[in-house]
């Protein structure tokens, strides 16, 4: 059946529209765009008061299958992207067995395409195993659906290894998406070093452990032509190397997460595990660098880093917990509140960072626009629409959120992914006024 989208302001920052237009889907793409659209026969969902965006693409999730399915599954891992406002998400290879052979990429996409509501799109590893030592056969993860390659969870510590795999990826055109952080530096830190650390008496984790990697990314992607991204980027410094980089013309970008953005140290004076994260929590200086990094065009992509972890394993006190912050649900509403309402950053610009931006790093060509022969991935937003955080209402397996209570405006209110609603589904809240699909009628 056809869906028809109307009223809707559509606002797709690769043809720089932003206008009130209908929408018309069609076996899951885009079949036309335009005002006024007659489709008598379509199902139709009126957006009147919506903002209709591309869908959403969070390339940084950790959804834990296979091995760690106690913290998140593929299945849960979608439902909560779908929530979220995410039609497509990348899922980190860091599992058990490591996503380093076709056998396991393909696993992943089977169990997608069987459970989970959005698009899945598997990074695979840089090295076997994520050890640093072999490379992966980087052609036949490709071949078999990776899209990117990392070994996230874990720098990729050699430099000579480091440049190896940007050798392989240039060849084959692939990005290398890195955790940059110096291991000798980082020790056995468990949150930004300074004075809160020091108050706290806690180890801590300097600005210099993100900033020495980021630089030697850097240096070998300029001298390899290839292309890398720095994940999680969480210091100035790192995103005063990245503006440097880009001015001369380096193949680097750079993604940043809500967290970074929105928190700092100070968060952490309660010792509450679910603050604690790796790149951790920094400065308000850095926080602001990255916000200006993000508004001005530096930064890349938004991406939640989502990384489940199960209440056990983070009521351990803070030494011993692990790292990782879950961000599927509650990213869209944050970055509309925070910086979106208050003039920070544009609608288009948070199109392009959620959207766009991530298509356009991962090759994903049909993705990222909205425009006749595009696939029908789309986000309707409420700008008006107020929630609370609440992490009992989560669908994700993971409850460690530090925004616990945060009461925000603007919201996801519906999910297209191949031009089916995948949210809201049976299991899910209605979505608020102005999102609900009605049957077909006369126009209103």
């Amino acid at each position: 059946m056809e869906l028809l989208i109307r009223n809707g302001r559509v606002v797709d920052p690769e043809s720089r529209t932003d206008e009130t237009l209908d929408i018309l889907i069609a076996d899951g793409r885009i079949a036309a765009l335009g005002p006024r659209i007659e489709a008598p026969a379509a199902r139709t969902v009126d957006a009147s008061r919506l903002v209709v965006v591309p869908g959403l693409i969070d390339m940084h999730v950790h959804l834990r299958e296979p091995g760690f399915e106690a913290k998140e599954t593929i299945a849960t891992g979608g439902r909560a992207a779908a929530r979220g406002g995410f039609t497509s998400v990348c899922a980190m290879p860091n599992t058990d067995p490591v996503n380093d052979s076709p056998k396991v990429t393909l696993a992943i996409l089977a169990e997608a395409a069987r459970s989970s509501p959005v698009h899945v799109f598997p990074i695979a590893a840089v090295s076997k195993g994520s050890k640093g030592e072999e490379l992966v056969d980087m052609a036949a993860l490709l071949e078999a659906g990776a899209v990117a390659f990392s070994d996230d969870g874990r720098p990729v510590a050699g430099a000579r290894f480091m440049r190896r795999a940007l050798e392989s990826a240039k060849t084959l055109g692939a990005l290398i998406i890195d955790h940059c952080e110096d291991r000798d530096l980082a020790g056995d830190g468990v949150m930004h070093e300074g004075e809160v650390s020091r108050r706290l008496g806690l180890p801590g984790i300097p600005a210099s452990a993100e900033e020495v990697a980021v630089a030697r990314d850097i240096i070998l992607a300029a001298e390899t032509g290839a292309r890398v991204h720095i994940a999680h980027l969480s210091t100035r410094g790192g995103a005063l190397a990245l503006c440097a980089a880009k001015e001369h013309g380096v193949a680097a970008s750079a993604e940043v997460t809500p967290h970074h953005l929105l928190l700092t140290e100070a968060a952490l004076e309660g010792r509450d595990t679910n603050f604690k994260m790796n790149p951790p929590l920094r400065r308000s200086e850095d926080a602001a660098a990255l916000v200006l990094a993000m508004a001005s065009g530096v930064v890349d992509v938004v991406a939640t880093d989502h990384a489940p972890h199960t209440s056990e394993e983070k009521g351990r006190g803070f030494e011993k917990a692990p790292f990782g912050v879950v961000g599927l649900e509650t990213a869209v509403s944050l970055i509309l509140d925070r910086l979106v309402q208050k003039d920070i950053i544009s609608l288009g610009r948070f199109a392009e960072l959620f959207s766009a931006g991530p298509a356009r790093l991962l090759g994903l060509r049909t993705k990222g626009r909205i425009a006749v022969g595009a696939d029908a991935d789309l986000t309707l937003i409420n700008l008006a629409r107020e929630v609370t955080v609440d992490r009992k209402a989560f669908v994700s397996k993971g409850r460690n959120t530090p925004f616990e209570g945060w009461k925000l405006r603007g919201s996801a209110v519906m999910t297209i992914v191949g031009g089916k609603v995948v949210y809201p589904s049976d299991h899910d809240p209605a979505p608020g006024r102005g999102g609900a699909a009605r049957k077909p009628g006369k126009r209103g």
